[in-house]
């Protein structure tokens, strides 16, 4: 059975996994410089500056989504910024990943707004189908850091 829920400070652990998890599966590791101190004094305080959902199958942490609120002026409205989704190996192909999704949406919604955000490889045909399954559309920019 599928179930999804917002995270707490008890799964501070398995969250900061999940986004090492993830970084590792983009070789991106490295630019992974949180650590879970700051993830509880900023994600689980009042005034939290991001959210987590947590996909359990079974009770089994399946995977999670991550995401943030900002604010739009040509929208006049905030909006939700999905930062992650990733779901464990073992339990893909199992709609966990589509879940998490429909859950933002849901979370989204529940704040009174309109339009969710995220970014995506473009090589990464396998998802961009799948968001546009969702009925996403999916807008191929260029996305700039600058480290300052």
């Amino acid at each position: 059975m599928l179930t999804i829920r917002k995270a707490t400070t008890g799964d501070i652990d398995i969250v900061y996994d999940l986004i090492i998890a993830i970084a590792k599966h983009h070789n991106e590791a490295h630019h992974v410089l949180t650590n879970k101190s700051e993830l509880l004094n900023s994600g689980f305080t009042d005034g939290a500056k991001f959210g987590v959902l947590l996909a359990k199958i079974n009770g089994e942490v399946a995977g999670y989504a991550s995401y943030t609120w900002n604010y739009s002026i040509w929208l006049g409205s905030s909006y939700m910024n999905i930062d992650d989704v990733f779901v464990w190996e073992r339990f893909r192909s199992q709609k966990v990943g589509q879940a998490l999704m429909l859950k933002c949406k849901d979370e989204c919604q529940n704040q009174g707004y309109s339009r969710i955000k995220w970014e995506v490889e473009k090589d990464n045909h396998k998802a961009i189908k799948f968001y546009q399954r969702l009925g996403a559309q999916v807008n191929i920019k260029g996305v700039c850091r600058w480290s300052v």
